[in-house]
C-alpha cells in the first residue's frame, strides 16, 4: 500500500524567457488496433542494407542471422520488406492481379505452388518465430485504372475511384490518387488489406504520406483493422511535428524525419551518416508531445551494426542509439546483420538501452545550448533517464547539469547506462567529459524521496492536478482535479527554472495562449522555456502564474472530479491552496 504525506510547497526560481506556444484543437485519441501499446515496435527492416536489390534468398539469409545472433532474443521481432518486392514494368504504374493489386516480383520471390511469393516469405519468418512486415504507397496502379479491374466483392472498377493525379510513389512511379468519396474506394484498400493479411503480414509501411494523404492513412487504418489480424501501421517519411495528433490517432508509428541512409544510389553502405543522424535532435524534441500508447515517432533505422561501414564513429553510434532509446523511438535495425561489428551488436543488444526506448515514456529535450543538448525523462518508480549528448563532431567537451534543471531536488545516485552500469557517485550537479559526437547516457536515482516530485494535492477537494483521461496526452490537454491514483499524469517535478514537469517530466503546466485574464484555462504543453509555463510555488500553498501573477485556481470552486483549472486573481481561498503528496 502507498504511504502518503503532504508538506508545504517550496518557493521556485527565476525564468528564462521564450516565445509562449499557440493553441491546438481538440485531442486525438491513439490508435487502438491494439499494437505497439505499451512500448514502441522493434525489428530489422531490409532498406537499410538491401535497398533496391532485395531477393528472397538475401532476406532469408537476415532473417536467419537476426535469430543465430541473439537480436531476436534482444526483443528485435519483426522482419520488414521495403520496396521494390513487386513487379514493376515502367512509368505505367506496377502490375496488377485482377483486382487492381499489385504482385509479387516472383523472379525475386518465387511462389511455391499456389502459394504467392511473399507469403512462401512470410511464413519463412514466422517459422523463425518472428513477424513479418511489408511496404506499398497511396493510391492505385495506373494499370488497374486503364485496365478497368473489378474490386474485389464489388460491382464498381478502379477507374471508378481514381483521380487523374499522380499519387507517390518514389521509385516505381505510375500510381493515382483515389477519390475516397466514390463507392467502392474503402473496399479496394479492404480487399488489398485482406490479401495481405491472408499472406501472414503482420507489419504495413505506407510511404509517400503527408497532410494530403490523410484519406489514404485513414483508409488503410480502417482496412487493415477489419481484417481481423493484427497489423501495424507505419507512416513514411519526414512527417510535421503539427499534424502528429492526427498520425497518433490512425498509426503506430510515422516518421518524422527522411531516411537514415547516406549511401549512394547502388550502394548499401555507409549506413548514414553525421548529418543525417545529427538533425534528429530537433525533430525529436519538436514531435514529442505526440508519443504515447499506441502510437510512436519513427526516427528511421539504425545506422549501427557494421562498424566502419556505419558511416559514423563509435561515440557517434551511442549517440544514435540513446537518442532513440530516450525518444522512444521504433528501434529498428538496418544493417547486414550477417556482418555484424562486435561492437556494435554489443550495443544493439543493450539490455538498458532497450529498456529506455521500451519504457513508454519519450524524453523531453531540457537543453540546447552550444554543443550541448540533453534530453530526459522520469520513471514512474523516481528514477531519472538523462542523454547529455556533445554535438561537436571535432572535439570533446565538459558539461555540468545541475540536476535541479530537470526538477529533481537534492542529490541522486548518477550510474552510466551504456558501460555495464557503472556507477559514477552521488551529486546534486552532473558533471562530465562527452566525447566528440558522444553522449552520457545516465540514469539518477534520488537520494530520498522522489526526488522532489510528487503530486499536487487541493486543500479544499483533497483531489490532485490531473491531465485529462485517455492513453495518449497532447499538447492542448485540460488539466483539471482527479482522485489521487498516482498516475504519470499526476506526478509533477518543480525546475529550478520555475516550470512545473509532469508526464515524465517531459510536459509542463501551460496558461492557455499565454493569456494573462482571470478564468484563462491551465492546460498541458511540451516544455518549451515559454513565460506561460513558469510559476511560483509559495509556502502559503498558492502557486501563481509568473506572467500574470494569478493563481492556480480549481474553477468555482468546486470539487468534483474532472473540474477544470484556471487562472484567477489570487484571493487566499481553500481552492487556490495546494501542497505536495510524496509516496
Amino acid at each position: 500500500m502507498r504511504k502518503r504525506w503532504t508538506v508545504p510547497v517550496l518557493a521556485a526560481a527565476v525564468s528564462i524567457g521564450l516565445a509562449a506556444p499557440q493553441a491546438l484543437g481538440p485531442k486525438a485519441e491513439a490508435s487502438d488496433n491494439g499494437i505497439a501499446v505499451n512500448a514502441p515496435l522493434m525489428g530489422w527492416s531490409d532498406w537499410g542494407f538491401l535497398q533496391r536489390d532485395p531477393s528472397a534468398a538475401k532476406f532469408k539469409a537476415q532473417v536467419d542471422a537476426l535469430v543465430s545472433s541473439g537480436l531476436k532474443d534482444s526483443g528485435y521481432v519483426y522482419a520488414n520488406m521495403d520496396d521494390f518486392w513487386y513487379k514493376c514494368p515502367g512509368s505505367q504504374g506496377p502490375d496488377v492481379d485482377s483486382y487492381g493489386r499489385w504482385v509479387t516480383d516472383t523472379s525475386l520471390f518465387p511462389d511455391s505452388g499456389s502459394t504467392d511469393g511473399m507469403q512462401v516469405l512470410a511464413n519463412y519468418v514466422h517459422s523463425k518465430g518472428l513477424k513479418f512486415g511489408i511496404y506499398v504507397t497511396p493510391g492505385v496502379s495506373a494499370q488497374a485504372v486503364s485496365k478497368k479491374t473489378q474490386i474485389k466483392g464489388t460491382s464498381y472498377t478502379a477507374d471508378q475511384i481514381a483521380e487523374s493525379s499522380s499519387a507517390s510513389n518514389f521509385n516505381c512511379k505510375g500510381m493515382r490518387n483515389i477519390d475516397y468519396g466514390k463507392p467502392g474506394a474503402q473496399d479496394f484498400i479492404n480487399s488489398w488489406a485482406d490479401e495481405f493479411a491472408s499472406w501472414g503480414v503482420d507489419y504495413v509501411k505506407l510511404d509517400g504520406v503527408g497532410p494530403s494523404k490523410t484519406s489514404d492513412v485513414t483508409a488503410w487504418s480502417k482496412a487493415l483493422k477489419q481484417t481481423g489480424r493484427p497489423i501495424a501501421l507505419n507512416l513514411s517519411a519526414s512527417l510535421s511535428a503539427s499534424d502528429g495528433p492526427t498520425w497518433s490517432s490512425l498509426a503506430n508509428s510515422w516518421r518524422i524525419d527522411g531516411d537514415i541512409g547516406a549511401s549512394p544510389k547502388g550502394s548499401s553502405f555507409p549506413l548514414t551518416s553525421w548529418s543525417n543522424l545529427s538533425k534528429r535532435f530537433d525533430d525529436a524534441a519538436d514531435a514529442q508531445p505526440n508519443a504515447g500508447k499506441g502510437g510512436w515517432n519513427d526516427l528511421d533505422s539504425f545506422g549501427v551494426g557494421n562498424g566502419d561501414n556505419d558511416g559514423i564513429t563509435p561515440p557517434e553510434r551511442q549517440t544514435n542509439m540513446a537518442l532513440w532509446a530516450l525518444a522512444s523511438s521504433q528501434y529498428m535495425l538496418g544493417a547486414d546483420l550477417t556482418n555484424l561489428d562486435p561492437g556494435d551488436k554489443a550495443l544493439l543488444t543493450n539490455k538498458r538501452l532497450i529498456a529506455i526506448d521500451q519504457d513508454g515514456i519519450p524524453a523531453a529535450r531540457v537543453v540546447k545550448s552550444g554543443n550541448e543538448q540533453v534530453f530526459a525523462k522520469r520513471e514512474k518508480n523516481g528514477t531519472w533517464y538523462v542523454g547529455v549528448f556533445n554535438t561537436d563532431t571535432s572535439a570533446s567537451h565538459t558539461f555540468s547539469l545541475p540536476l535541479a534543471r530537470l526538477g529533481l531536488t537534492g542529490s541522486a545516485k548518477i550510474t552510466d547506462m551504456i558501460n555495464d552500469d557503472k556507477p559514477l557517485g552521488t551529486v546534486s550537479t552532473y558533471t562530465t567529459s562527452v566525447a566528440a559526437g558522444g553522449v552520457a547516457l545516465i540514469s539518477a536515482v534520488p537520494t530520498s524521496g522522489t526526488g522532489g516530485t510528487g503530486e499536487l494535492v487541493g486543500a479544499q477537494s483533497g483531489k490532485c492536478v490531473d491531465a485529462d483521461g485517455g492513453n495518449v496526452y497532447f499538447n492542448g490537454t485540460k488539466e483539471q482535479l482527479w482522485d489521487c491514483n498516482g498516475g504519470i499524469n499526476q506526478e509533477f517535478s518543480l525546475t529550478d527554472s520555475g516550470e512545473l514537469r509532469t508526464m515524465g517530466a517531459t510536459d509542463c503546466l501551460d496558461a492557455y495562449n499565454g493569456n494573462t485574464t482571470p478564468g484563462t484555462k491551465v492546460e498541458l504543453w511540451n516544455c518549451d522555456g515559454g513565460d506561460a509555463q513558469k510559476w511560483t510555488v509559495k509556502s502559503n500553498g498558492t502557486i501563481v502564474a509568473q506572467k500574470s501573477g494569478l493563481c492556480l485556481d480549481a474553477t468555482g470552486a468546486k470539487t468534483a472530479n474532472g473540474t477544470p483549472l484556471q487562472l484567477w486573481t489570487c484571493n487566499g481561498d481553500a481552492n487556490q491552496k495546494w501542497s505536495w503528496s510524496y509516496h
